[in-house]
């Protein structure tokens, strides 16, 4: 059986887990949008009482945008309580380590792997999958704890396992919400 955990210093990275995604304002909200929140406030409760390193992730849109930063959109979504210490990097493409920080953060903390959750699946997900693949990193892609929007030619949960399985063939450790904070 293949080993699906992460390391123990492996921090957990929320991938655009903001407000636009939640609010329904201005896009309608990602596939399964109350669970997928629920399962991150699940993940970082898990892994701020393990001790685990918690980071967000917030995509800067273009002026006009709904993620643009200052718009209503662009906060992370205050219901999954990101506290006082734990950073947010901003990004203004797909992979979260093209902002630098966020490689120069992750090695900080002494991890050589990351556990990835958010938004959207089919692209900021799948592009900072490859960007930590890029840094060397191993990744963990909790499978049931990211999501996306439907597209014009396949629906948001066929998009989902097609990336699972994606991830998997890519050599991303898979897991699920349950079985990380079971352990």
């Amino acid at each position: 059986m293949p080993d699906t955990a992460p390391s123990a210093t492996a921090p957990l990275i929320v991938i655009d887990l903001q407000t636009g995604m939640f609010d329904g304002r201005f896009d309608p909200p990602i596939h399964d949008a109350d669970t997928i929140a629920g399962r991150a406030r699940k993940l970082i409760d898990w892994a701020r009482r393990i001790g685990r390193k918690v980071a967000f992730i917030r995509h800067d849109g273009p002026a006009g945008d709904p993620l643009a930063p200052g718009a209503s959109g662009w906060p992370v979504w205050p219901q999954l309580g990101q506290a006082a210490g734990e950073p947010t990097f901003g990004k203004s493409v797909g992979n979260a380590f093209s902002n630098t920080a966020l490689g120069e953060w992750v090695a900080g903390q002494g991890a050589n792997d990351v556990v990835l959750i958010g938004a959207q699946t089919d692209f900021c997900v799948a592009a900072t999958v490859k960007g930590a693949f890029a840094e060397g990193l191993g990744v963990t892609v909790v499978s049931d704890a990211h999501s996306t929007l439907d597209s014009d030619k396949e629906k948001a949960p066929d998009i989902i396992a097609r990336y699972n399985a994606a991830f998997a063939e890519q050599g991303v450790r898979m897991t699920t919400t349950a079985a990380l904070v079971e352990d």
